[in-house]
């Protein structure tokens, strides 16, 4: 096995663990109760890290590409009751509570 990825997070550690699974590329999660050790351990040994075997790596790669690049920004619409800008995601407006139109 091959070490891919060190997270900043175990969050982000198991988004892109999710991400080379569906893509059918067999990862695990190394140092995932480290981060108890911050003080005894240097910080940077405690960061979560993904490995994947070493016939996936350069497939694995692409995927990682992909997940940092920068997202475009995000969608919104506006409230038509009191003019407040909402995420496309909202179905309520999260000023006023007005429906969605």
């Amino acid at each position: 096995m091959r070490r891919l990825y060190t997270a900043s997070n175990l969050p982000e550690a198991y988004l892109l663990l999710h991400m080379l699974e569906t893509e059918g590329i067999a990862a695990q999660v190394f140092n995932e109760n480290a981060q108890g050790g911050v003080g005894e351990l240097p910080f940077t040994h405690t960061y979560p890290e993904l490995w994947v075997e070493d016939y996936d790596v350069e497939r694995a790669r692409g995927i990682v590409e992909r997940f940092e690049q920068p997202q475009g920004p995000l969608k919104s619409f506006t409230c038509a009751h009191c003019g407040e800008q909402n995420p496309e995601t909202f179905d309520l407006c999260w000023s006023c509570g007005a429906l969605r139109p």
